[in-house]
This record gives structure tokens, sequence and C-alpha cells, in this order.
């Protein structure tokens, strides 16, 4: 079964001005535009960031996971969703995965019509450690974390 071509909500090093930025997604866009994801928490990974999901927690302060939604150029997707996975080190159905690759809803900024994404978000296990003793990115942006 073929993945649907969804446009990525990137909240960690994969947002603008961070080191992969410029090594994954540089001249593969067509559109990058800031967004949210309600029902998650961030996670420091170090150095790297995890959205650990909470379901139900959509109303609650800080429940809420600052990115952008990017879109890839057609030609350049495919190639683009498997740099990802690669990235990520997400293998379907692979129990070791630190990261699962799932289609979530994602709220613009800018308030237009929310829209299904792909989002890496924290493999079970790692959800697990990391709510008992991972150390909380405060209002859910990597970038503000400093």
């Amino acid at each position: 079964m073929t993945a649907p071509e969804l446009p990525f909500f990137v909240y960690g090093t994969l947002r603008p001005g961070e080191v992969n930025h410029d090594l994954f997604l540089h001249g593969r866009t067509l559109r990058e535009e800031p967004a949210r994801l309600a029902g998650a928490v961030l996670y420091d990974g170090p150095g790297h960031p995890y959205a650990v999901e909470e379901p139900g927690r959509h109303e609650l302060p800080g429940a809420t996971v600052v990115g952008e939604l990017v879109t890839a150029l057609p030609a350049a997707y495919a190639r683009l969703l498997a740099d990802l996975d690669r990235l990520e080190e997400y293998r379907p159905g692979d129990p070791r995965n630190l990261y699962e690759r799932v289609e979530r809803t994602v709220l613009r900024a800018d308030g237009s019509p929310p829209v299904r994404a792909w989002v890496y978000v924290a493999a079970p296990a790692v959800a697990a450690r990391l709510r008992g003793r991972g150390k909380l990115i405060e209002g859910g942006d990597w970038l503000a974390r400093r």
C-alpha cells in the first residue's frame, strides 16, 4: 500500500534555521507555513525533540507542539518521504523504531482550515520513557527552548 502524499509537520531539527532544514528540505518544498499540533507535548531527546501524543489533552494548556507545515514539491515527494523516514530511523512495523510516522490533523497559524499531515511522533516505548523521566520543553516550541 502506497502512503498518501500528505504534507509534513516538522517541529525540531527540520525547522528553518535548524541543522536538518537545509540538508533535507532546501529546494524540495513548495510551501512552508507556521502550524501547530494539538494533543501532544514536546520532550528534549537530547539534541533533538520528540513529540509525545497526549490523547484527550487537546484543550489543556501546553498540549500543543509548534512547528511548520511543509508541502513538498510534487517531483520531490517520494524521495523526500524516503529521506525523512531514514533520518527519523522509521521503518514501518519495526518495534525498535524511535519514531512512528502517523497521519494527524495540523492547525495552520493563519486560521485557515486544518490539514492532514505526516508527523513523526515518539514510538510507544520512547513515549513511555519520556513521560516517566524526560525533559519537557515548556510551550512545545523547539526553537524557544534555549
